[in-house]
């Protein structure tokens, strides 16, 4: 039965300096004033999480994007989102039931207060009214009942990739559906990061096919050059370093999921004009984003933003035959991660804090996807 929460617990965040990220610490506050939910209202237990180099480029983009309003604090600290699983633990809507799993796009929290709208079978939309002007595809809350994704077994696997394997996806449907920008060569940077995988690993599907013969390229650390030379999924794999010995006569597009600016300025000084489309995607590095020239030879760089993607895609396409299309490569991807990805699942504060540091100074393993949880019962 659907009641009001009598007794709402604290809410514990994992809150972070907006400008200084590597200043973090944990909030306690009171859930709600008065204790109860109110008409329409739906308290949410955040169960777990996955922490990836994404959600430092959530903080790295905070402002310009908007990631800092989802769900906000006072002061000069921010919530970094997470993709995660949540629990129905108190409602007042009817349609809602306690005891519920959610899957959705959450604070580093304990809590989460929700208002659902837009209530269907599969899912509902937050209609809390400080999330109304923010983009659409992170206000959805999955219904795990309904989801044709979801099996408890790849919990872990779903909350690590499915948000990044979506961009994999977009970027993927980006520049197949623009003859990859008249580029014979497409250079990834980062390539170890989890959505640069997936966006070779959907690349590589194409292969073969008319029109689809440009060399998947990508550029990593000296350390992780073996780990991602052995995933199949690039057709060469350089080290950053290596960036001068390609050919610079070459027709290139590049893909920059490192956000260094350095890295980019040099890939765009020897490709110049045989640079036919340059895509900002992540800042995994986030340090060295201010390392670009002033001027940047060749084309401006376009910066990727996967809701526009998207939205193109739904309009074109509708709801059920976009999610199909993600489904079905999404299936494919999982058999090909499953094979390498090891799982490392921790609880409390402590933990968060080690792995959130860890992250912020590139100090993780890419074979290793990190769950947390600060959930408190």
């Amino acid at each position: 039965m659907n009641t009001p929460a009598t007794t709402v617990p604290s809410k514990v965040s994992f809150v972070v300096n907006r400008t200084r990220f590597a200043q973090s610490r944990l909030l306690t506050e009171p859930r709600l004033q008065g204790g109860e939910l109110q008409p329409g209202q739906v308290l949410l237990a955040v169960d777990r999480f996955a922490f990836t180099a994404n959600n430092i480029t959530y903080a790295a983009m905070g402002k310009a994007l908007r990631y800092w309003e989802f769900f906000p604090v006072e002061g000069e600290e921010g919530v970094i989102p997470v993709w995660g699983f949540a629990d129905v633990v108190a409602s007042r809507c009817e349609e809602i039931k306690v005891g519920e799993r959610l899957y959705g796009y959450y604070p580093m929290a304990s809590h989460l207060l929700v208002e659902p709208v837009k209530i269907n079978a599969g899912s509902f939309v937050d209609g809390c009214a400080h999330r109304q002007s923010l983009p659409a595809i992170y206000n959805q809350y999955i219904r795990s009942a309904a989801d044709p994704i979801y099996s408890v077994d790849t919990e872990a696997l779903q909350m690590l990739l499915r948000p990044l394997f979506t961009t994999s996806f977009l970027l993927d449907d980006l520049f197949s559906d623009n003859q990859f920008f008249g580029a014979d060569s497409l250079v990834l940077t980062s390539a170890s990061s989890k959505t640069a995988i997936g966006m070779a690993f959907l690349l590589q599907q194409r292969q073969g096919e008319p029109g689809r013969n440009t060399e998947i390229l990508g550029l990593t650390s000296p350390g992780n050059r073996d780990f991602v030379a052995g995933l199949g999924c690039y057709d060469r794999v350089l080290t950053y370093d290596q960036v001068e010995a390609l050919d610079a006569a070459v027709p290139t597009a590049t893909v920059d999921f490192a956000g260094n600016g350095e890295l980019l300025g040099r890939l765009h000084q020897h490709f110049d004009q045989q640079l036919k489309y340059s895509c900002l995607v992540g800042a995994s590095h986030w340090d060295a984003r201010g390392g670009a020239p002033a001027k940047l030879a060749g084309p401006s760089p376009q910066m990727f933003f996967a809701p526009t993607q998207a939205q193109k895609r739904l309009q074109q396409w509708g709801g059920a035959r976009f999610q199909q299309a993600v489904a079905s490569a999404w299936l494919q991807f999982l058999g090909f991660v499953g094979d390498w990805m090891r799982i490392e699942e921790v609880q409390g504060s402590e933990a968060a804090e080690r792995i959130y540091q860890q992250t912020l100074g590139g100090a993780i393993d890419p074979q290793t996807g990190y769950i947390l949880s600060l959930r408190q019962d």
